[in-house]
């Protein structure tokens, strides 16, 4: 199954009074590359999360967002820190009763006491499990995302091989009679032009411009170009970069059969084949 790199999930749990919400996007690149937007406090789950990304994914620029928040059915309940508390009261009055004119703090300056305030939240350790769970329930759904593109996209591609297939074999029967053609009109024009020169020497010129201009060959390998851009379809998995070097080639060949051609057909042909081949290139590069 051939899989695009364009892809996006998104899974959300509840665990004790809090949300994770964990969403992973994804778009082409030509490696594996990785970034992550993590909550401060969810900050040690990033290895593992790297981890497990890594397994499943082997091409594509991935973003991982994940947060956490309190429940909307169960709001955190705070707690102020007893012992921060009293270990703050014993400061104050120590600086007090040296500064007997320095103002004490205010209430709000106690609540934004770095730890004062607690909270029921669950531990990091408690909810790592959880975070496992939501980013193998978000990779499948990743991957089946990217697998429905990567299906439309085998759709698109193999029209466009159908194609010029089509062309091919439509041109292939040509072949010898362009070949001819154009050599009785070369032929007649270098008799014209070299009445001096012997029979013999004009059709050896005329053979060997013949020669040039044969492009059976070019026929034949961009069959078998098309034939392993099927087979490799057909084979799934990451196929992307060896469908980029065969879009290489395929435009190499139709490059040169458009430089070779003799005849105006197979100029169009060329010119066609170059048309679907930059189609199927673009789509090439959003496969994993």
């Amino acid at each position: 199954m051939i899989h695009s790199m364009t892809g996006f999930a998104v899974q959300t749990r509840d665990l004790d009074g809090v949300r994770l919400h964990l969403e992973l996007r994804s778009v082409n690149s030509r490696y594996l590359d990785l970034a992550f937007r993590i909550a401060d406090e969810l900050r040690q789950a990033e290895p593992v999360l790297r981890e497990l990304i890594a397994a499943h994914l082997s091409r594509g620029k991935v973003e991982c967002r994940l947060t956490v928040q309190a429940s909307d059915a169960a709001p955190r309940r705070l707690a102020l820190n007893a012992g921060l508390l009293e270990q703050l009261c014993e400061v104050e009055a120590a600086v007090r009763a040296r500064l007997p004119q320095a103002a004490g703090l205010s209430v709000a300056e106690v609540l934004r006491w770095p730890g004062m305030l607690a909270d029921d939240s669950p531990a990091f350790d408690a909810m790592q499990p959880a975070i496992v769970e939501l980013a193998r329930a978000a990779l499948a759904e990743l991957r089946a995302t990217r697998r429905r593109e990567g299906e439309k996209l085998a759709v698109m591609i193999r029209e466009r091989t159908a194609r010029m297939r089509a062309l091919v074999t439509q041109l292939a029967p040509r072949v010898p009679a362009i070949v001819a053609e154009y050599q009785d009109k070369l032929l007649t024009r270098l008799r014209e032009a070299l009445a001096s020169v012997d029979e013999d020497r004009i059709r050896q010129e005329v053979a060997l411009f013949a020669q040039r201009i044969d492009v059976a060959e070019e026929l034949s390998r961009l069959a078998a170009h098309l034939d392993e851009v099927d087979h490799i379809l057909a084979a799934g998995g990451a196929a992307g970069k060896r469908l980029d070097f065969l879009m290489q080639e395929l435009n190499r060949e139709a490059n040169t059969l458009a430089s070779k051609s003799a005849a105006a057909d197979l100029t169009g042909a060329a010119m066609e084949m170059k048309v679907l081949i930059e189609q199927m290139r673009e789509q090439v590069q959003n496969i994993e």
